[in-house]
């Protein structure tokens, strides 16, 4: 298959590619300008004329679209909304419409931040509560809307707190904080499940050899944990004695974007299909620490 993939140059579009060039399928590999290294083919997703171009000389038979602005507290400055639209919400609508135009499928990366904290229980594909709290959320639901009415053969692949080689995480950030002090706060009243950026690759190369269109939701197994939690178990695993101090949100309070408390999903989908769920989120973590120790001391 021939396989455009947007966001190449980040965390989850890097594994993508790898991912998808293992099974044998062709991809083409975009990524905005500024990004867009050797081997990338520059395309800015919010120009919506370099897109039907593009998307009509490549001729993908599937979009894989992971290109976001992911800076979710950034995203609040007021200077930068309208950026955050234009990418997450624009920028798929222009994917949608070029993919309609030559009859390719896409499949869409979206977020628990789509969700509020209304419900009681893990979220549901089927869900429709939709609260986002946050701009972030709001510009991922807008594009998620612009996916299901303008394209009848679409993916839409929700995930969580997604870690990898490469790029920003929470990971990261812990383990860099763990070199430098002895104590850290972390919040413990928002509950989730992490996901591991190579796994959820697999799981979406899965996805795109099927056309079993639809919603699914997509972490690693193992449970709902807190980020107090997480960062327990990559100090234990990375061999730091780092405390760690359990704080509330509102304790915590240096974020400018609300994040809701529950941030679980229902991910019953994925065998419920006919696809493999992905390992224990405890395993991938121990797998992107053996893979990746040098990165300990980066930002």
């Amino acid at each position: 298959m021939n396989i455009l993939v947007t966001g190449a140059a980040g965390q989850l579009g890097q594994a993508c590619c790898r991912a998808l060039a293992d099974r044998g399928h062709r991809v083409m590999p975009t990524d905005h300008p500024a990004q867009a290294g050797v081997g990338l083919i520059p395309l800015d997703i919010t120009d919506s004329d370099a897109v039907m171009d593009t998307v009509r000389r490549l001729r993908p038979d599937k979009i894989l679209h992971c290109a976001a602005w992911t800076d979710v507290d950034a995203a609040e400055r007021k200077e930068n909304v309208p950026k955050v639209w234009a990418v997450n919400a624009d920028g798929t609508r222009n994917l949608a419409l070029a993919a309609r135009n030559v009859g390719a499928a896409l499949l869409y990366i979206s977020t628990d931040y789509v969700f509020g904290d209304s419900a009681t229980r893990p979220h549901r594909p089927e869900d429709r509560d939709f609260c986002p709290l946050n701009v972030y959320g709001q510009a991922k639901l807008a594009g998620e809307e612009h996916v299901r009415s303008l394209l009848k053969h679409h993916y839409i692949v929700r995930t969580s707190w997604v870690f990898g080689p490469g790029g920003k995480s929470f990971v990261r950030t812990m383990l860099r904080l763990g070199n430098t002090s002895d104590s850290v706060r972390v919040i413990d009243d928002q509950v989730g499940t992490p996901t591991y950026a190579p796994d959820l690759a697999r799981l979406l190369t899965d996805l795109l050899e099927t056309d079993r269109w639809g919603v699914y939701h997509a972490t690693n197994e193992g449970g709902y944990v807190s980020w107090c939690d997480f960062a327990r178990e990559i100090f234990r695993q990375s061999g730091s004695s780092t405390c760690v101090i359990p704080v509330s949100t509102a304790e915590y309070g240096l974020s400018a974007a609300r994040r809701p408390l529950n941030s679980r999903l229902d991910k019953a989908c994925l065998p419920a299909n006919g696809f493999m769920p992905l390992p224990d989120w405890r395993d991938a973590l121990g797998r992107y620490l053996r893979e990746n120790m040098n990165l300990q001391g980066l930002e």
